[in-house]
Formats: structure tokens, sequence, C-alpha cells
């Protein structure tokens, strides 16, 4: 018995598909890279976009087709919406939502008896199902690369956004077993771990004081930098400007194996989006992280997320995000045009910013980042930097690797032995948004 998965979205659901390939290997599966071949075909899907939900269709109406000549299970989770999750029931075999994948062997076994209790799911307590699921040990999809879910769900319920109605509220992993989690992989050699979740540094407020803070959970695990013979980077995503305190940039500041990288969502400069965005937060009181960041990591890289177009968005809102993305020099933002998603608040305002206007928008924030990010890379220039090696890059002879800040690198090597590890590399040209650079001596490998 063979089984594939596709998985689409966010690093949430990639970290998913990992455990749910480890339930799947445990039922004695084997895994193929090509659909056709599978008896078994599972999706990851993400309700939060709509091009994602599109390929959904897609791909089960082809899988389907192959039912009338081949035997197959077709099974759906990931971030889906209730009126998605319906309609899904009609198309594939199995519906579950994440935190029952532990049941998954039993539903494949009854072939579909236990699908209609997906939709029942919200009269389940979600918290003890979200604990069966993280003891499920994942199978992780790299060597030298890894994800940890430490939290579910979201509280802040962004206008925008469709997250609270495909994950939940919020709950946070026992803190113990993120450590130990941490602890293992720095073992096993790991060199880039990133901590997930919907809102990562509301961690433990849903416990009342039964759970640390996501300030002392990165301590803990600053602590085992401390000790280690390794070297490795913790980075994570996402937070929310809200809840990020001093005390977390304070943290990681003190210690070393703590990534000087932080993804900071903005998704606008203009304090009556951000009302209408339902973020609860001020462009003042997002200046004021920053500045800390700054003042306490001034090593720091800084990404961000923007929307462009939202609903009513003025062109002197438009121009305010202008001025707080050159204000903030971020190295890289994730801009994407506004589009209605269903189950998400704003789905019911007039998607009023017509959409010639809001590619003009997302190609001038484009060319301010470009301009922001190409100075800082400047700035490498002649620079020794360590970088993790990840892969082989798209230029024949090079290798591509990225900074503790995460800034692409190539650098001509056919080494391949070279992946995984961090090694360090001079700085010798520079672009907007990557950098290339000659490999020191092999014998001045740090990690």
């Amino acid at each position: 018995m063979k089984y594939h998965l596709v998985t689409l979205g966010c690093q949430m659901n990639q970290s998913d598909s990992e455990r749910v390939k480890r339930v799947l290997d445990g039922m004695g599966a084997q895994w193929t890279d090509h659909e056709e071949e599978a008896n078994i075909i599972g999706i990851l899907a993400c309700s939060v976009r709509q091009k994602a939900i599109d390929k959904v269709y897609s791909k089960i109406a082809l899988w389907n087709k192959r039912k009338a000549k081949h035997n197959l299970i077709t099974f759906i989770s990931g971030c889906v919406l209730p009126a998605d999750r319906k309609k899904f029931l009609k198309l594939f075999d199995i519906v579950f939502a994440m935190r029952e994948l532990p049941q998954l062997p039993q539903m494949l076994s009854q072939y579909g008896i236990t699908t209609p209790a997906a939709l029942e799911r919200d009269n389940l307590n979600p918290k003890e199902e979200m604990s069966f699921f993280w003891q499920v040990k994942p199978k992780y999809n790299s060597s030298f690369e890894a994800f940890i879910p430490i939290q579910n769900g979201c509280d802040k319920f962004c206008s925008f956004c469709a997250v609270p109605y495909t994950r939940g509220r919020e709950v946070s992993r026992p803190s113990v077993e993120i450590i130990d989690e941490v602890r293992s992989l720095v073992e096993k050699g790991y060199k880039s771990i990133t901590l997930l979740g919907q809102n990562v540094n509301s961690y433990g407020l849903d416990k009342k004081g039964a759970e640390i803070s996501f300030a002392r959970l990165l301590e803990e695990i600053g602590k085992i930098g401390e000790t280690s013979k390794h070297v490795f980077w913790v980075y994570f995503t996402s937070p929310h400007p809200r809840d990020m305190g001093r005390d977390v940039i304070e943290v990681i500041a003190r210690y070393k194996c703590l990534g000087k990288q932080i993804h900071l969502p903005l998704q606008s400069g203009d304090d009556k989006v951000l009302i209408k965005m339902n973020r609860k937060h001020s462009v003042k009181k997002y200046r004021e992280t920053v500045t800390a960041i700054r003042e306490l990591i001034p090593q720091a890289t800084l990404f961000t997320d923007i929307i462009v177009g939202f609903s009513g968005e003025t062109e002197e809102q438009f121009q305010n995000t202008r001025k707080a993305l050159k204000e903030f020099e971020y190295n890289m933002a994730y801009i994407a045009m506004y589009s209605k998603r269903p189950g998400a608040a704003s789905y019911s305002w007039p998607d009023d910013v017509d959409l010639t206007i809001k590619k003009q928008r997302l190609a001038l924030l484009s060319d301010d980042l470009a301009e922001v990010s190409g100075a800082y890379n400047a700035n490498l220039l002649d620079k020794v930097v360590q970088v993790l090696v990840r892969d082989t890059d798209r230029k024949s002879g090079y290798l591509s690797s990225q900074t503790e800040g995460k800034i692409t690198v190539r650098f001509a090597s056919e080494d391949r032995s070279l992946i995984g590890k961090i090694v360090n590399v001079k700085i010798t040209s520079a672009s907007n948004f990557s950098v290339e650079g000659e490999l020191v001596e092999v014998s001045e490998l740090v990690g």
C-alpha cells in the first residue's frame, strides 16, 4: 500500500504533514513521490487563500476519475472552513480535523464510516485532541531543518483572516514537550529550528498561569544553546505586534542560538486601516517594538507581511504604508493583494479597490522593498558571514545558503556534502534580495 500527500499553505501545514506521514508509515504504508501510484492520497488544505482551495477541487476531480480504474482512498485535513468541510464530505472519502490525526488509522480501516463525525468536531474537547496530536512524532522532511508547533489556533480575529474558524481558538502545547523536542533535534545535529504557531508570542496565555510565557520558553531553549557543543539557530513565526513585549526581545539578544531574525507582521502602515483590520495595535506601538529591536539586537533582520487594497483603503492610507516600509527598513516583506475569504469578517464588506490599483500598489511597495533591502545587502560586501547551506542553487555550479538573518547567499561550489552545514562565506557582490560570495576554507567550518 502506497500513499502520497499534497501540502498547501503555510509552514504549519508543512509541519503537520510530517506527523501525517508518521501515522501512515506506522500503518505500514509506503511513501511515493508519484500520486498516480498511490492507494491513499491526502491533501492538507488551506482555506485562507482561494487559490489553494481551487487547487483542492482540481486535485479531487482528477482523483475521483481515477477511482473507476484504481483502488484509491482520499482524505483531506488542514485549515478548512466549516462551509468548505461540508462540501468536501461529498468529494473525499475521509474529512477530519488535524487534531483528530491519531484516529486516522481507524478512519482508514473503516473507510469513511467515521467521516461525518468531522462535522461534529466542535463538540469535542480541542485541548485534549491537540494533546494527542502533538504526541504523534513527526517524520522530519529534512535532516538539518525542522519545524516545531508550539501553539495552535488564534484568538485575535483579524477581520481579513479565517484562521480562527479553520484552526479554532488558541491552544498551547506543553513547554516540556517543546523543550524536549528542541533538545533532541540539537543532539541530532539540526542547524535550523523554527517554532510555529498562528500567534506564537501569545504562547501560554490560554493556560492562565499554568504554563510559562513565550519569553520564558525562549529562555529555556537559549539555555540549551549555552550548554550545547553544536551551532544552531532557533526562529519563530508568526508573532503578533500586540503581544511582542520587550522581554522577548531581551531574551533573543541574550542567547546566541536564538536567531537574529524577526518576522513582525505590519499588514498596514495606517492606523484607520489597522482598526478596520481589527489588528489591535497602532503604528506607534509597532514603532516602539521595532525601536526596541534596533536598540537591543542591532544586527537583527526584520521581515513583515503587508496587505494592499484592503476594503476601503485610500491612496493616502496606502502612502502611509509606503512610509512605514521605508521607515522600518525591512529585509523582506511578503506583500499580498487583498482578496475576500469566506468566514472572515470582511467577507461581507465591499472589495472596492480596483484590481488594477491593487497591482500598482503591490508593484510600488515591491520597488520600495527592493531599495531598502538592497541597501542592507550592499553593507555586507567584503564581510565574512556564517551561512547554513540549504541546497543547490538555480545558478549552475553554485550552492544556495542563508545567513542567520535569512539573507540568501549563493557561492560557487558543487560539493553537495556541504548541504546542511554552517560554513563561512566572504561576500563579494550584492543585489536587492540576495548576495553572492566565496567559500572560506572548508577547514573553517563552524557547524
